[in-house]
């Protein structure tokens, strides 16, 4: 039976990241995932683009992980927030202009980067097109059996499937959830007028609509939108022809980037949240949305994850320096301890703006226009805010800092 330290059960963005990681620290895995890289890693596979803040991207820096995508990432140099086009706003730009907010990566090139990455890390051993058909967790560690016949042991089973996670549902762990009454369309475009690196989050009572700024490429400049609608509206919204639903994204962004064109892809998604009771069982541990999933409204979803990474690899690298077992229940409940205040908080904010940002009516958008004005002028406030968005809040891990453990 062949072993590694952790057995990995996903090779997505966090599965991937994590592995990668955990290489850097000397610290063996084998990854399983179903599916086919030649599927994944195609271009049209996923429109999607991811903010990478600048806590998450120094991780990827540490791990190596960064020079591959530096030539595909666009900075984040200021956020801007607003209650629809009416007056109002709310500006975050950082107070040291040599590091950016957060960088704009189209999630097909991470996906390829951090593939790309595990593929070639000497203690990574990436088994893509192949399934755990059984996995058995006892005291003694976590042995698997996969489709091809073949089983696989390790110390800590780790859980990175995504929202639908079997790991999570067969350890029996409670999910909160619910869905809300979105869907959120996702494209990107070329515009006539340079973004100037900004990120635009514009809330309507339908659901927030986001102007994300790419890297531009040989037709001009270019910007990734997620753009929340009702759900019964979403499916209308894509059979409009790439001119009519360019026009309407053009009302809603009140023309400030000029003319619309090369509209990409369109794809929708339903959106919901949800919380694991608990993201620790016996030789267990979730990363990434198998713990925890929330609304895009702030772009957080991929850099929590990322930031259960960091946390992971912090305290498994320190528990193998002193000794222990990397399945060993300290290690899990200082990993559970460390990441459970900042995902229920994370969760909590996007939350709450999604069902303050959704009530309708005047008085309602008034008040929103005169709390976003109200912050904008408390420089401590709008710090306090800035550093959540960078995932430089609260214990922050080695790696988020760019150092390695």
């Amino acid at each position: 039976m062949e072993r590694a330290d952790v057995l990995i059960l996903g090779g997505g963005l966090v599965g991937s990241a994590l592995a990668v990681a955990l290489d850097a620290h000397g610290l063996s895995s084998i990854v399983v995932d179903p599916a086919d890289p030649q599927v994944i890693l195609a271009a049209a596979h996923d429109g999607r683009a991811s903010a990478v803040a600048s806590a998450p991207w120094r991780m990827l820096e540490a791990i190596g992980a960064a020079e591959r995508l530096r030539p595909h990432a666009n900075p984040i140099e200021g956020i801007r927030v607003s209650d629809g086009l009416a007056p109002g706003k709310l500006d975050f730009a950082p107070a040291e202009p040599t590091e950016p907010l957060g960088r704009m990566v189209e999630n097909r090139h991470l996906r390829r980067s951090l593939h790309d990455a595990a593929a070639a890390a000497r203690l990574v051993d990436l088994r893509m097109k192949t399934r755990a058909v059984d996995v058995r967790r006892t005291a003694a560690g976590v042995v698997a059996r996969l489709d091809d016949g073949r089983e696989v042991g390790a110390a800590l089973l780790i859980g990175a499937e995504g929202r639908n996670s079997p790991t999570r549902e067969t350890a029996g762990i409670r999910v909160a959830r619910w869905q809300y009454d979105h869907g959120a369309m996702v494209a990107a475009f070329h515009h006539e007028e340079s973004h100037e690196n900004i990120a635009y989050e514009i809330f309507y009572p339908s659901g927030p609509f986001a102007l994300l700024p790419l890297a531009d490429d040989e037709h001009g400049h270019r910007s990734a939108i997620v753009w929340s609608v009702r759900r019964a509206d979403a499916p209308g919204m894509l059979k409009l022809s790439d001119r009519a639903w360019l026009h309407e994204a053009e009302k809603r962004m009140g023309g400030f980037l000029g003319a619309l064109s090369r509209l990409a892809p369109r794809s929708s998604y339903p959106l919901g949240f949800h919380h694991a009771a608990t993201i620790t069982g016996e030789r267990l541990a979730l990363v990434g949305d198998a713990a925890h999933g929330i609304h895009p409204i702030a772009g957080q979803g991929v850099n929590v994850g990322f930031r259960d990474v960091a946390t992971l690899v912090e305290v498994l690298v320190e528990g193998r320096r002193l000794g222990l077992d990397l399945g060993d229940a300290q290690l899990l409940a200082r990993y559970e301890r460390w990441r459970s205040l900042d995902t229920f908080m994370v969760a909590l904010a996007t939350d709450g703006l999604t069902r303050l940002f959704g009530l309708p009516g005047r008085t309602a958008s008034r008040i929103r226009r005169l709390g976003l004005d109200a912050v904008d002028r408390v420089p401590m406030l709008k710090d306090r805010f800035m550093a959540e968005a960078r995932g430089e809040s609260g214990d922050v891990p080695r790696l988020l800092q760019g150092m390695t453990v």
